[in-house]
């Protein structure tokens, strides 16, 4: 992302079916520009789908949906009916999990994270290619094996092209798999400014050059901890739940190279600690002002926009934000407008 490009800004809905509609129409009268699923509680595709119906503009994604606990053939499925309904807009966001989950929540293989993603991607896009191309499906791989596709079984065309991949990653091995094989990344939330400019950024680069392609092919996007408030004690009050989502993500191995990089890994061993006796207060009391502003972007709303572009510029496309509800729509449309407007060069 160019420094004087506008960014992207991006809204999350809940799963459950019978809120989507309101949730997607409303993001999009924000004027929001994408809408998101997430596979936790409820399955990410089938809310798109209503999504789709009843918005016409508004990009539509997962972030994310297992690519493990699935195949290529049946995301791809999915993938391409969704496509055509909503015309184009969908964002396909996947992610490995964790062994545990794989294994022992949805009974599936597990095995070299990686290079299982690296082939799931290029198994969709072969299978993508049949269908759109006519080419004969003939991948084998390490992991996946396509290669039987009769006419029956091949979807109507449609004029849309294929979904846009985007794939979540943290560590470096699969980050730079990213920028090879997909068109983003999705990152996590507990990622700094400074996480992102000496790991991220330099990961995703060297696998964009392995398949030659720019940086202006891709796009990454991250969710932001955003405590914001009309005034000092709303900041206050916002503050108190981020402290603990921070302490949450901080006590979880999977993230403690983020702190490493800060010197603040003691920090992680004493959070885990605490986290193995729910100890929940006192993790968010560990978290202070130095490492909330570190993690979270933290304004009065009238000054929201500005410091929202200076942690992206340079490394973020597209950023997925939320609002107290106390918030007027009209606040946070002039919000999201201000963000989308390029800067003087």
């Amino acid at each position: 992302m160019g420094s004087g490009a506008g960014l992207k800004v991006d809204g999350g809905v809940f799963s459950q079916l019978a809120a989507v509609v309101d949730a997607a129409v409303t993001l999009e009268r924000r004027g929001y520009d994408g809408c998101w699923t997430a596979e936790v509680n409820h399955d990410p595709f089938l809310p798109l789908t209503l999504a789709a119906e009843h918005t016409d503009t508004i990009e539509l994604g997962t972030s994310i949906a297992v690519a493990f606990a699935r195949n290529p053939m049946t995301v791809a499925n999915v993938g391409w009916d969704l496509q055509e309904y909503s015309k184009g807009r969908l964002n396909l966001g996947l992610g490995s999990q964790i062994q545990p989950h794989i294994e022992k929540r949805f009974s599936m293989p597990w095995s070299r994270p990686v290079p299982r993603m690296r082939e799931f991607v290029l198994a969709l896009r072969e299978i993508w290619a049949c269908w759109h191309d006519g080419s004969k499906l003939r991948f084998e791989g390490d992991f996946y094996t396509h290669k039987l596709m009769t006419p029956m079984f091949v979807p109507e065309p449609h004029d849309y092209g294929i979904p846009k991949v985007f794939i979540a990653a943290v560590g470096e091995a699969m980050t730079e798999m990213t920028g090879e094989v997909a068109d983003g990344v999705l990152a996590h939330a507990f990622t700094t400014k400074r996480y992102f400019e000496e790991v991220t950024t330099p990961a995703l680069l060297r696998g964009m050059a392995k398949s030659g392609r720019q940086r202006s092919d891709f796009q990454v996007s991250a969710p932001l901890f955003v405590v914001t408030g009309a005034d000092e004690s709303a900041l206050d009050a916002a503050a108190v739940g981020t402290r603990k989502q921070i302490a949450f993500y901080g006590s979880t191995p999977a993230y403690k190279k983020v702190l490493d990089l800060h010197g603040w890994g003691a920090l992680h061993d004493e959070l885990h600690g605490l986290s193995l006796k729910g100890d929940w207060d006192r993790m968010g009391a560990l978290i202070d002002d130095e490492i909330l502003e570190t993690f979270a972007v933290v304004a009065p709303i009238d000054q929201l926009a500005n410091k929202i572009r200076d942690r992206c510029d340079g490394l973020i496309d597209r950023v997925m934000v939320g609002f107290p509800s106390s918030i007027t729509e009209s606040t946070i449309s002039a919000v999201l407008e201000e963000l989308r407007t390029p800067t003087a060069q």
